[in-house]
């Protein structure tokens, strides 16, 4: 079948209660429609985009879309494709069909609901996965990632890591799926021309729609509302991972589909590994914990960190050291708006905490250096944030717009003492300014103490 010939569906669909449910609701079928419009425009109007979606998971978990391929259509189903036309502007859906009898896993979407994915996604038509050749068939030039795609807990930086390690390992050296997809597609397309869509994708998502916005607002008072339940639960003779288990059952309580990222909770020395991931250790009283969870809330996250006495009372290096990084984020938060960069942000607040540094009478000479070095340091307005919690596409090369959202967090090294302060929220660039997505999770250090204070929803969590 020709490319523009693609009209029909796979049948009638079964357009059930049981298949609506596994449709997203948060994003409706105009919002993906201009993202394809957006897509048509930066591919050239003779060019077709095909994108892959996740493979059928291999184990007993729950399946999760790609970002890439969710951010295109909203479908969560295993071994879907879905092709951009440009030239008839046409977005059609290719997934497996149903297998015969009954599943015992439940409901699940197939090619046989073909009405129902036109209805709410918008897409023009849907097919079996058998007919995606038909339709490929005469294509000249044909953009597809050829970044890894993202998924579960996961980000660009990390896949591109492990791919890496697996092309270098000489027993493995498989390609990634993406590029063994590319080399399939040049196998089978006599001709074809192979672009990366990866790039057009990241730009896309480099600035955020009110919907996209409004999950991300959502997901992150979730966040804040998990480090806060983590505050009043610690206790001196917890593990770390005790607390990962709050903000686990705050986040699946309240409808995410778990971590959007692997949890850091780094009490006293493991915060100096800034990633820190383990969560193995027993806090002790008198250290700090940093804690960093975020939900997986509708394929988007957010980005928090906190640190908090474990005893309930910050100790006075603790005070000086964490209240001076409260105090530069403040100061960040304040001066973020559209129409500046990055660095003019940093700058301004630098300057502001360059005065606080002389004026404080620090308990030790290390402490007031490692102060100075913090304000030197550009990399406190941080990456951005949305579907992955370090999300594709740059923010600071040029003026800041609104829908631009980032996490800010500034940070300070002690190494002589391997010390590592840190604050962070999720903030969206706003029209005036920005939104603190994160806000409600306490910051003021007296704040976080009187948190701690309240009783705990998770009792039964303590040594």
């Amino acid at each position: 079948m020709a490319l523009a010939e693609a009209d029909g569906g796979a049948g009638q669909g079964a357009g059930g209660s049981a298949q609506e449910a596994l449709l997203q609701n948060d994003f409706p079928p105009e919002e993906f429609a201009a993202r394809w419009a957006r897509i048509f425009e930066a591919i050239g109007p003779a060019a077709h985009a095909l994108l892959q979606g996740a493979p059928s998971v291999r184990g007993f978990e729950v399946f999760r879309q790609t970002n890439e391929f969710y951010y295109c259509c909203g479908v969560e189903a295993p071994q879907a494709y879905l092709l951009l036309s440009a030239a008839d502007r046409r977005a059609t859906l290719f997934l497996a069909h149903r297998p015969e009898g009954r599943s015992a896993e439940g409901a699940s979407l197939a090619a046989e609901d073909a009405d129902l994915l036109r209805r709410r996604t918008g897409v023009h038509a849907v097919f079996g996965i058998e007919a995606l050749s038909d339709h490929l068939r005469g294509a000249a030039v044909l953009y597809t990632p050829h970044s890894p795609a993202e998924g579960r807990c996961g980000d660009r930086f990390e896949a591109t890591r492990a791919d890496q390690q697996a092309a270098e390992d000489p027993w493995d050296g498989r390609p990634p799926r993406e590029m063994h997809l590319v080399q399939r597609l040049r196998a089978r397309l006599a001709g074809v021309e192979v672009r990366d869509l990866s790039p057009v994708l990241d730009a896309l998502r480099a600035v955020k729609s009110p919907r996209e916005v409004d999950l991300m607002r959502r997901a992150g008072r979730l966040a804040a509302r998990a480090i806060a339940e983590a505050m009043r639960a610690t206790r001196p003779g917890m593990a770390e991972y005790q607390l990962g288990a709050i903000a686990q059952a705050v986040f699946l309580i309240h409808g995410a589909k778990g971590e959007g990222y692997r949890s850091i909770i780094a009490s006293g020395k493991n915060a100096w590994f800034a990633h820190y991931f383990r969560n193995a250790s027993v806090m002790r009283d008198g250290d700090l914990v940093l804690m960093d969870a975020a939900p997986d809330l509708g394929c988007y996250t957010s980005d928090i960190g906190r640190m908090w006495p474990i005893g309930g009372t910050y100790a006075p290096w603790q005070r000086e050291l964490y209240g001076f990084i409260v105090a530069y984020h403040k100061a960040l938060l304040a001066r973020i708006r559209p129409g500046v960069t990055a660095d003019e942000i940093l700058a301004e607040a630098a300057a502001e905490m360059a005065g606080v540094v002389e004026r404080t009478r620090f308990s030790k000479g290390i402490y007031r250096d490692a102060a100075r070095r913090a304000l030197e340091f550009k990399g406190h307005l941080s990456h951005p944030v949305g579907m992955a919690v370090h999300d594709p596409g740059g923010y600071r090369e040029r003026p800041l717009v609104p829908g631009v959202v980032f996490a800010v967090d500034p940070q300070m090294w002690v190494p002589e003492e391997e010390l590592y302060i840190r604050v962070e929220d999720t903030v969206a660039v706003t029209e005036r300014g920005i939104e603190n997505l994160t806000r409600d999770a306490p910051l003021e250090l007296d704040d976080v103490e009187a948190v701690m204070r309240e009783p705990s929803a998770f009792p039964a969590m303590g040594p």
